[in-house]
């Protein structure tokens, strides 16, 4: 198992980010127990749902007291909590900070959103293109044609949200071996994003950085980090920055060394249109695969635009396998990679409630109370098949 396996995580259902890193933590090892809704769940029913694999799931009403007092009985045994609702629902479900950590003074409470717990929108919907429009980045991705353009939701949800959930967690959970006490740990997109923008800020203070789309070295607006069309529909992707990485991007293309002095590349943008507009005719006289044979491999910094669906068949990503097959669907592997204590994929999506009345069991309670809180509708415990 991997380097988190005896580490308990509790998990509220929910969508988005906080199932992204509850995946990311069962990667690792830890046990994770899905707290869902009796009636009216957010969790998909599908194998295929590859953000909710690895789980144990219980099945609560949450609206019942005995439904809350057994989250709160799980929790005495966790080491983390993680919830995605709006701030303040927890509260309201009696399951805010102050009730859980008095049940159990060292959990980690994490609480995920995209406004943060506080701030004039911390009580509106919104969704990962909101959180990076606040955030300064979405208005720096994308065209002069085209305007802003999201980037999925990666940005926001998973690199802004997700990384930054699980990186506060296992930081809490470091610092909880020498305090002996738990914390919480408030988790906004908005602030992540804002935090992965801020190479651009140094940019910007060094003068580096202009305000507009395709200005700069790395929006596109440079001729020696772009993307480039094929001669098949296909495309290709340059990053030569360094000088002689870009001295042998020209001499694969068969352009003289001098048509710029090498490293002043980065400071003439007066002459990247005409630059770009040369490479990208060049581009275009050959295939992507005949590109790959001239710089597949090289110092050029080059690597060709992949589709998802072609993406485990790539060489390099079977050889690292990077995507398994499990239950029947192509997914990625556990990230990143431990020489001792790997991690691994414990198990498919499974239905709400499939472990409820084993979770329950092993907090000592009989076969005749489960099944009163199962008559009550407290709790719900999946059939066969479900």
């Amino acid at each position: 198992m991997g380097p988190l396996k005896g580490i308990r995580v509790m998990e509220m259902a929910g969508i988005g980010p906080a199932p992204f890193a509850c995946m990311l933590l069962s990667d690792l090892g830890a046990e994770v127990i899905r707290v869902d809704r009796a009636k009216g769940g957010l969790v998909f029913q599908h194998d295929g749902d590859i953000l909710n694999r690895g789980r144990k799931s219980i099945a609560v009403d949450l609206k019942q007291p005995e439904g809350v007092e057994a989250v709160l009985k799980l929790l005495e045994t966790a080491d983390v909590l993680i919830e995605g609702f709006r701030p303040g629902v927890m509260e309201k479900l009696g399951l805010g900070p102050d009730e859980c950590l008095a049940r159990n003074k060292k959990l980690v409470f994490g609480r995920m959103t995209g406004w943060g717990q506080d701030g004039p929108l911390s009580q509106a919907a919104g969704h990962d293109i909101n959180y990076i429009a606040i955030s300064g980045a979405l208005d720096a991705i994308g065209t002069k044609e085209s305007g802003p353009i999201p980037p999925l939701n990666l940005l926001g949800d998973f690199g802004g949200g997700s990384m930054y959930l699980v990186m506060g967690i296992l930081a809490a959970l470091l610092e909880t071996k020498n305090s002996g006490k738990g914390q919480v740990i408030d988790v906004a997109i908005t602030d992540g994003v804002a935090s992965l923008t801020s190479c651009i800020w140094g940019f910007k203070h060094l003068g580096m950085w202009k305000p507009g789309r395709e200005n700069n070295a790395l929006d596109g607006g440079a001729h020696y980090y772009d993307t480039y069309e094929c001669a098949d529909g296909k495309w290709i992707t340059i990053g030569s920055v360094e000088p002689q990485f870009y001295a042998l991007l020209l001499e694969k293309l068969g352009l003289e060394v001098e048509i710029v002095d090498l490293g002043s590349q980065f400071f003439e943008r007066e002459k990247w249109p005409k630059l770009k507009a040369q490479l990208i005719g060049l581009f275009k006289q050959k295939t992507q695969a005949e590109w790959c044979e001239i710089m597949e491999g090289t110092d050029v910094c080059f690597a060709p635009v992949i589709a998802m669906d072609e993406a485990p068949e790539y060489a390099h990503n079977q050889v690292r396998e990077a995507f398994v097959e499990r239950d029947g669907y192509i997914q990625p592997a556990p990230a990143p990679r431990f020489s001792r204590t790997p991690g691994e994929i414990q198990g498919a999506p499974v239905a709400v409630g499939a472990h409820t009345e084993e979770l329950l069991s092993a907090l000592g309670l009989d076969s005749d109370a489960i099944a009163e809180l199962k008559d009550k509708g407290a709790v719900l415990q999946a059939t066969q098949g479900e």
